[in-house]
């Protein structure tokens, strides 16, 4: 994982386009069972039926995912995102952010000219 990655306050994760876990910085390995163990392992075991069918879908459909989750009082941000290297899809990065429970949400509107 690049150094710049470890201290940002965000858990990532980065697999190749089979499923494989290429890598994850410190804070994905510490909320992940096993942590830095599983590099090299497939997202689909890692994960129950209903995860990895999703997980499949992102995968073939070389989509983005994005929804929030609650676990032990602590509300998180995730953003599953295709990576691509010359053009070919490489796989999925996916970002974990904590954030607060009444974060705001601002519209903003085009200026008029």
């Amino acid at each position: 994982m690049e150094k710049y990655f470890e201290e940002l306050p965000m858990a990532i994760t980065i697999s190749d386009k089979d499923g494989n876990i290429l890598d994850m910085n410190q804070r994905s390995a510490d909320v992940n069972s096993h942590g830095q163990k599983i590099i090299g392992k497939n997202l689909y075991e890692c994960h129950p039926p209903r995860a990895a069918a999703i997980l499949r879908d992102l995968y073939e459909g070389q989509k983005m995912n994005t929804y929030t989750v609650e676990k032990n009082g602590v509300k998180k941000q995730i953003l599953q995102l295709p990576w691509y290297e010359n053009g070919e899809f490489g796989g999925l990065i996916e970002f974990s952010c904590e954030i607060p429970f009444d974060q705001p949400n601002y519209v903003r509107k085009p200026k008029t000219e």
